[in-house]
């Protein structure tokens, strides 16, 4: 099936600082109101009792071993991040802060056992899970892992996703009226990746159900983050609302998704792809494919199948459908890097590869583009993000003055220009606080994706002129954001309209 000629989809709209993305509203949030507030305010008091204490000895000798400790663990916090290559945007200061007040005040609770009177010594005690409590609502802030209360819950307890059902229900309910699709979980076989992984998840629109047997629909996979599990595009990005909103509009017809499991667990950091750490690109492109197709009798054209990944799983996308066009005819990398990273390039080839410097060429897409040549009919978005500028007054490139949740008005599709507000290639400035130095053949790893925090040319940029050489088309947007899963499912609900007609389903006033 020919599909019809498309545009670009729209760029994403950023989630203002305060409200969010407008899909998280349901529910006590976690990352703002009056919770946050709430356990900072006990934190905060519970640490000033702990560390109130009235002997000239705890001031002299305890208070001074209580800050140096502080110091000691946020500083190693802030060295791991950036050693292991965790964070695609700085992490904000009050998360070290955090980190060093709890490791002070678990020093303050085990020294201070004998000082104090007994209620200071119990205050003291429930100040270090209190403020690990609040450390992890900040680091949550920062990422938007948990939007609400209720995800968090779920989550925790491994509740259904919404509209989930056991598999052996999918018989019963074909040929109803569905008024929305179903979440299903599968145990994908191994069908010569040999890795273990997680439960995934099939997300199978109303359309599916129709007819004495499923239709051809089209596949897109979907790929979370370095920390993940299969489930997040549905917990932490809450997308389900707007793919449902979709579906009735357009007839109950949309893609069918395949919620993936590229780590085997929650820390472990494959980027997709097969090494020391698990042989996850054969996973994603030997095992799932087929058993789509063989259970769910999904399209096999690779012009139906598209891959979309946000941030580690951004790196992902683009580089499974540069390595298997014979696979993916589309993708989608929201916030990606450059390539697999796992810190700087030496570090990636001996993490990713056991040192195998050969397997890194196989998979860094730069390269795989030049050795490929020519690509027929492959087309690609990049939503990348560039940090928000410090301080206030600061005039961004459109003019307007919206702080966080402000859009760049800048598209790339056919040309190679350069930003708006961007310097050249090898003049890349950091400014946040303990920015490493970055040369140019680390943009891309550990994190370091050119764009943290100017609106320097970044790995998006890279890629796609890249792509563009070879044939691939690819449009990429920038929005001036943070790195949250907020951003992420804006980011997909202003693609999926596209996407869907981009890989064959008619949709109004897009597919002629």
């Amino acid at each position: 099936m020919q599909s019809p000629p498309l545009g670009p989809p729209p760029a994403p709209q950023a989630p203002a600082a305060r409200t969010g993305y407008p899909g998280f509203h349901h529910g006590v949030s976690l990352l703002h109101g009056w919770v946050p507030q709430v356990v900072a305010f006990v934190a905060v008091l519970l640490l000033v009792i702990a560390f109130a204490r009235a002997t000239r000895r705890w001031w002299v000798l305890w208070m001074p071993v209580c800050a140096v400790a502080g110091v000691v663990a946020a500083w190693a916090a802030w060295d791991f991040t950036a050693d292991q290559g965790l964070a695609s945007d700085p992490a904000p200061v009050l998360l070290w802060a955090c980190v060093g007040l709890t490791a002070a005040g678990l020093v303050a609770a085990v020294v201070g056992l004998r000082t104090g009177g007994w209620w200071q010594r119990i205050a003291a005690v429930l100040a270090v899970p209190v403020a690990l409590l609040y450390t992890g609502v900040v680091l949550n802030q920062w990422v938007g892992y948990y939007p609400t209360v209720q995800a968090a819950w779920d989550a925790l307890n491994a509740d259904p996703l919404p509209h989930q059902v056991d598999a052996d229900e999918l018989p019963e309910l074909r040929n109803t009226d569905m008024g929305t699709g179903r979440i299903v979980e599968v145990d994908i076989p191994e069908a010569g990746s040999d890795f273990r992984h997680r439960q995934e998840y099939v997300y199978l629109p109303p359309a599916w159900f129709a007819g004495d047997k499923p239709p051809a629909l089209p596949t897109v996979m979907m790929i979370g983050g370095e920390f993940n599990t299969p489930a997040d595009w549905v917990r932490s990005g809450q997308i389900m609302p707007a793919v449902d909103a979709f579906a009735a509009k357009n007839g109950g017809v949309t893609p069918v998704l395949v919620f993936v499991d590229s780590g085997g667990s929650f820390n472990n950091d494959t980027e997709c792809v097969n090494g020391p750490r698990g042989n996850a690109a054969d996973h994603l492109t030997k095992d799932v494919p087929g058993y789509l197709e063989s259970e769910f009798g999904v399209a096999k054209d690779p012009t139906q199948w598209a891959v979309v990944g946000w941030s580690m799983g951004g790196t992902c996308a683009v580089d499974l459908a540069v390595m298997h066009p014979e696979l993916f005819g589309t993708f989608v990398d929201i916030a990606g890097d450059l390539g697999p990273t796992s810190g700087t390039k030496e570090q990636t080839i001996k993490r990713l590869y056991g040192g195998n410097a050969d397997a890194w060429t196989q998979f860094d897409p730069m390269t795989v583009m030049q050795r490929h040549g020519p690509y027929t009919g492959m087309v690609g978005v990049f939503d990348d993000l560039t940090a928000p500028k410090r301080g206030s007054g600061q005039q961004q490139s459109n003019g307007q003055q919206q702080g966080n949740g402000q859009q760049q008005n800048e598209q790339q599709h056919g040309g190679g220009q350069q930003h708006p507000g961007q310097q050249p290639a090898g003049q890349q400035k950091m400014n946040f606080p303990g920015a490493p130095k970055v040369t140019e053949d680390q943009i891309g790893k550990g994190g370091r994706d050119g764009v943290q925090d100017t609106n320097e040319e970044g790995a998006a940029e890279q890629l796609c002129d890249e792509g563009r050489k070879v044939g691939i088309d690819c449009t990429v947007h920038t929005t001036v954001g943070g790195h949250t899963w907020q951003f992420a499912a804006s980011a997909f609900t202003s693609t999926f309209p596209w996407l869907t007609a981009r890989l064959g389903i008619p949709v109004p006033g897009l597919s002629s």
